[in-house]
């Protein structure tokens, strides 16, 4: 018989809701494995044991009540470190923000909590998500459940190693050029940014621009769930979709068959490693068993990295400019010449880079002319060592006696936040070292119930549920 902390979300808010468990028993169960293996990882930050316990004790009075209970009640859940969350510490990993405790929720938390979430605490982020690893100056470096000398990714590596550690079922996260994707491919779960405007962004930020907001869980059907509940206009945020009447998990299994779907091992501009390349095609192939038509393509794409990286370091200078001069040298070496080139870039750096994305998006709409669905690695390598500042394995590497460029690793994930189109990561395999590896779903515009969909009918060909990494 399984244990409360290895069942889904959904299992359990069955079982609270049957009264075959009770809430607090549940968040018991969490506390006490992430009392037992956090101290190896360093997923959570803050942990909210107390008030946990009396939300839960209050979740399991209203079942007693016979209460119009939500989709989620009485489900633990975790939040990155850089989501507001009230009454809690929210420090962005930054030290200029270690003592700030937030006032209010952000939709997505509000949401989530009215549908009888139990707040469990806080995951590490590096310092205002500004990298794909995870660690900052206030809390240290999260490390991978698979290999606690590997990163779990970032930046909401603190979430995808609660998850794959089994430490809560749920994390929200952000994603602004892979934060969701990067990690769930490092730590063997699933990530999903559903299309940019569906989760609410607020409180505005400068980031927004980019900014998805999303979860990670270990099954898709935990996903749809949560996504079912955080989806929707929000006034608070004006670029906020509109409802768009989708039941993302009662459609889960709705299928693919028939859908076509292409696979790109590389978009025409990336260098993947072989190992990654491999595991990727042959899961690619699987879609095939689910009924859809899987067809290679050579896409010889553009990279959009320049575009993409304007917007990225804009939003960051826009963000700390007023606070560089007096408090820089609190800030992640890092962060601070992520700032200094956004602050070196010019009013027609912003605007190439609006035409550079409108250029990538003439290119990736022209796929969907023909197929439902792109298919793609998530990352190029598989979990590197923790602690390399800004890291990319593959930077020095050389083809086609050409030196590439920066960020070779994540050239999968950035072009989607600039197109805001959805995007999962599932898990496509593991190494011959015990290494998990991604396989990234881009769906057109607005399609996230078909990327949901296909992740789904992935998970059930090429299952990962009872795949755990080797703890204690």
């Amino acid at each position: 018989m399984a244990e409360l902390w290895q069942k889904s979300a959904i299992e359990l808010a069955t079982e609270i809701r049957a009264r075959r468990a009770s809430a607090v028993d549940v968040t018991k169960a969490f506390l006490a494995r992430i009392d037992k293996l956090n101290s190896a990882l360093n997923a959570y930050v803050t942990v909210h044991a107390e008030e946990a316990l009396c939300a839960a004790g209050k979740a399991d009075e209203a079942v007693r009540r016979g209460a119009d209970v939500g989709p989620l009640h009485g489900v633990p859940l975790h939040v990155k470190d850089n989501l507001l969350v009230a009454g809690s510490r929210t420090t962005f990993g930054s030290k200029l923000m270690e003592r700030n405790v937030s006032t209010v929720d952000c939709p997505a938390v509000e949401r989530l909590r009215k549908a009888g979430m139990i707040l469990l605490g806080r995951t590490n982020t590096p310092e205002y998500g500004w990298k794909g690893v995870t660690d900052n100056r206030v809390f240290g470096a999260t490390r991978n459940p698979w290999n606690t000398k590997l990163t779990p990714g970032g930046s909401s590596g603190g979430a995808s190693a609660a998850v794959a550690a089994e430490m809560g079922p749920i994390g929200v996260g952000t994603d602004g050029g892979g934060s969701l994707r990067i990690p769930a491919s490092f730590a063997g779960v699933f990530g999903f940014k559903a299309s940019f405007g569906r989760v609410p962004n607020a409180p505005g930020s400068n980031g927004a621009i980019l900014r998805h907001i999303g979860a990670i869980t270990r099954t898709v059907s935990d996903m749809a769930a949560a996504l079912d509940v955080m989806a929707g206009p929000d006034a608070r945020d004006l670029l906020s979709l509109p409802a768009t009447g989708d039941r993302y998990l009662a459609d889960l299994d709705k299928g693919i068959k028939g859908k076509r779907i292409a696979y790109s091992p590389d978009f025409g501009y990336a260098h993947v490693e072989p190992e990654v390349a491999s595991l990727c095609a042959a899961a690619a192939k699987r879609f095939a068993e689910a009924g859809a038509i899987v067809e290679n393509v050579d896409l010889g794409w553009t990279d959009p990295y320049d575009a993409w990286s304007v917007f990225f370091f804009g939003s960051a200078a826009a963000s700390l400019e007023k606070k560089l001069a007096t408090q820089g040298d609190l800030l992640d070496p890092g962060m601070r010449r992520v700032v200094e080139k956004g602050l070196a870039l010019r009013g027609v750096d912003y605007a190439n880079a609006l035409a550079g994305r409108h250029d990538f998006w003439d290119q990736a709409r022209k796929v969907y002319d023909r197929f439902d669905l792109l298919l793609s690695p998530t990352l190029a390598v598989p979990p590197f060592a923790i602690n390399q500042d800004d890291a990319d394995p593959l930077e020095a590497d050389v083809r086609e006696g050409r030196k590439l460029g920066p960020l070779q690793w994540v050239r999968f994930t950035y072009p989607f936040n600039l197109t805001g189109q959805p995007a999962a990561s599932v898990p496509a395999g593991w190494t011959k070292s015990g290494l998990p590896v991604g396989l990234q779903i881009i769906g057109n515009r607005f399609a996230d119930a078909l990327v949901l969909r296909a992740a789904r009918a992935f998970e059930q060909v090429q299952p990962w549920g009872d795949r755990r990494p080797p703890l204690g």
